[in-house]
């Protein structure tokens, strides 16, 4: 995997079991239209640049590090610049690997780009505002708000908001993900990944699917691709496929590990969300 140093801004590449590669915050965030890439980190004349042509952007990586190194990381990962897009291999093995990164991360950083604070922690200010956000509807936020061990929300200003076990209760009304994933005492970031696979094990096909099924992607088969690690299964990306050929495919995956009758409920895709079940 990529690392972003917080300190100089320079990319390192860890190569090995994620579990080999030094403690690392994560960011979760929304795509705004332009977003610092890999390609802007390649040299630092393209990084120079980048300050000046894409400054709402290179302030979220910032704030990002400054966040991260407050808390004592050296390094980050944030999606848009740890992984060359252009390559179609890596970007497969990323996306497969992903709800593994994130959880073995040992703190994930939610950046709520669309929401001003307003005394949530003191109990001054609905939940039900903060729960409106554009975070809330992304497919590939659900496996960032789930598998870390530890994630804390912040405002558009950076200001903290709170941490994923005192929103549990909130999170868990709107979403219907039980609140025993939102709840959990973050532990060492190998045992989280182990307890994690564990517990979502027991939680059948169709719970799952309904934790997704009104959120939206940018792409069609993301909306497919982006419950990967939700099922802990793998598979090639294959983008102009199609979103019901990419649902397909997840189903036939799932079934090779999994007797649960309950994947019968969900039929497919339709536009960028999941068709809702039968039954």
């Amino acid at each position: 995997m990529r690392l972003l140093h917080t300190a100089d801004f320079t990319l390192h590449s860890f190569v090995g079991p994620e579990h080999d590669a030094p403690h690392y915050a994560i960011l979760s965030h929304t795509w705004e239209d332009d977003e610092v890439l890999f390609e802007d980190m390649a040299t630092p004349e393209r990084m120079v640049e980048v300050v000046t042509s894409k400054p709402k952007a290179w302030t979220k990586v910032q704030r990002s590090c400054a966040m991260a190194r407050a808390l004592s990381f050296d390094y980050i990962w944030i999606d848009t610049l740890c992984i060359d897009k252009s390559s179609s291999a890596e970007l497969s093995e990323a996306i497969n690997s992903m709800f593994e990164w994130y959880a073995l991360s040992s703190v994930c950083l939610a950046y709520i780009s669309d929401y001003k604070d307003e005394g949530l922690k003191s109990g001054a200010a609905d939940p039900e505002n903060f729960m409106k956000s554009r975070w809330f509807t992304r497919g590939w936020t659900l496996q960032e708000l789930i598998a870390p061990a530890n994630l804390v929300f912040y405002d558009r200003d950076w200001f903290p908001i709170g941490d994923r076990r005192f929103l549990a209760n909130a999170v868990s009304s709107k979403t219907s993900i039980y609140r025993r994933f939102l709840a959990r005492k973050g532990p060492s970031r190998d045992d989280n990944l182990r307890e994690l696979r564990r517990n979502l094990t027991a939680v059948c096909v169709a719970a799952k699917m309904r934790w997704v099924s009104a959120r939206k992607t940018g792409r069609p088969e993301d909306t497919a691709y982006c419950m990967l690690g939700l099922f802990n299964v793998n598979m090639p990306l294959l983008y102009g496929e199609g979103a019901e050929k990419a649902f397909i495919r997840l189903q036939e995956e799932i079934i090779k590990h999994s007797f649960d009758q309950t994947i019968l409920a969900w039929q497919g895709l339709t536009g960028d969300s999941l068709l809702g079940g039968r039954g």
